[in-house]
């Protein structure tokens, strides 16, 4: 082989890697204009409202196993504390509310709860990173990946049945957030809940996108993303980059719970859901890339969709499943070609 065969090489794969996704891209289009001509276009408004809301926690789940190599399975209960927290604070204040008359108060109470929930998403997270991550990193990195697997697994189960002690194991949610009539769009009518979650999950990508893109924070998550070596040589503080990760990453997870408060009420395992499809997303569009994470959550939600319409409810997990064994079979680093840093060596 020449040494420009050789060069060559990496500019072919990566050609082939942008070709994937653009192949899967292409034929999830085509299959979302075929299903709604078919059954209507409710099912393109259903896709892009659904993947909206999946985004939020799969770009959470993408960013914390880029930067610190970290399988969290205790990712559905940051969904799960956004939810509670969202409701405590929800019900008291719409308790308040019925003694007293303040304007503006009802459009705003459900605003205060997501915020309130994301701000104790966040403080969690800078917990588990102070008491479980930090401590496991200074004394040992051998078998880091397998490690952090089982502790999130352990926090999971933790936290899952604190929940359950402290809190019961009763269902806590709400009808809406707000009493707005329905949007039509495109023949198709759409609760104002669900149409503002949507809007929101535009919002926050566009806010987390612009952070990373060109804060001096989040470029030091994405340099040390790619190089962690390199990124303490240059004087970033490698503690508090992780922690802000871990916070960014599971206040995005309870900023998802609490948003969709009127659709998974809050109970002890109710983050299990989310927690799968944010890993049917993370494979399928490769593990770490956050970019990615945003559009496979419109191509699994277009298909837990399809599978709905056309089989049943009960298979929503079954087509995304599948598909994630034709990836995994084929396409190991995903339909866009991520690569997490370090990944075999830990």
């Amino acid at each position: 082989m020449t040494p420009h065969s050789e060069d060559r090489v990496p500019n072919i794969f990566h050609h082939a890697v942008r070709s994937a996704g653009a192949i899967t891209i292409f034929i999830a289009l085509v299959i979302m204009v075929a299903s709604a001509i078919d059954k209507g276009p409710y099912i393109v408004v259903n896709t892009i409202v659904t993947g909206g809301m999946w985004a939020l926690m799969a770009m959470g789940l993408a960013l914390v196993f880029g930067v610190m190599n970290v399988p969290s399975f205790a990712h559905g209960e940051f969904f799960m504390i956004g939810s509670l927290v969202s409701f405590y604070v929800v019900t008291t204040l719409n308790e308040y509310l019925l003694r007293t008359s303040v304007p503006l108060l009802p459009v705003i109470i459900p605003l205060m709860g997501m915020f309130a929930a994301c701000v104790a998403g966040c403080i969690a997270g800078a917990l588990c990173e102070i008491m479980v991550f930090r401590p496991l990193r200074r004394r040992s990195q051998e078998q880091w990946v397998m490690n952090t697997f089982l502790l999130t697994l352990g926090l999971s189960i933790i936290m899952i049945n604190g929940h359950q002690l402290v809190f019961g194991t009763e269902f806590k949610g709400i009808v809406s957030y707000w009493d707005f009539p329905s949007v039509e769009i495109l023949g198709t009518y759409i609760s104002f809940d669900r149409l503002f979650v949507f809007v929101l999950s535009v919002i926050a990508m566009i806010c987390f996108w612009s952070f990373m893109k060109f804060s001096r924070s989040g470029q030091a998550i994405r340099a040390v993303s790619q190089d962690e070596a390199g990124a303490l040589m240059v004087g970033i503080n490698l503690d508090s980059i992780q922690m802000l990760t871990l916070c960014v990453s599971c206040g995005l997870a309870a900023l998802a719970g609490a948003s969709l408060l009127f659709m998974y009420p809050s109970y002890p395992s109710v983050g299990l859901g989310p927690l799968y499809n944010s890993w049917f997303i993370v494979i399928l569009a490769g593990l770490g890339n956050v970019a990615g994470a945003a559009v496979g959550a419109f191509i699994v939600a277009l298909f837990q969709i399809l599978t709905t319409v056309y089989i049943g409810e009960g298979w929503g997990f079954v087509i995304p499943s599948a598909l994630i064994i034709l990836v995994l079979t084929f396409k190991p680093s995903g339909i866009f070609g991520s690569v997490v840093r370090g990944i075999h060596d830990k």
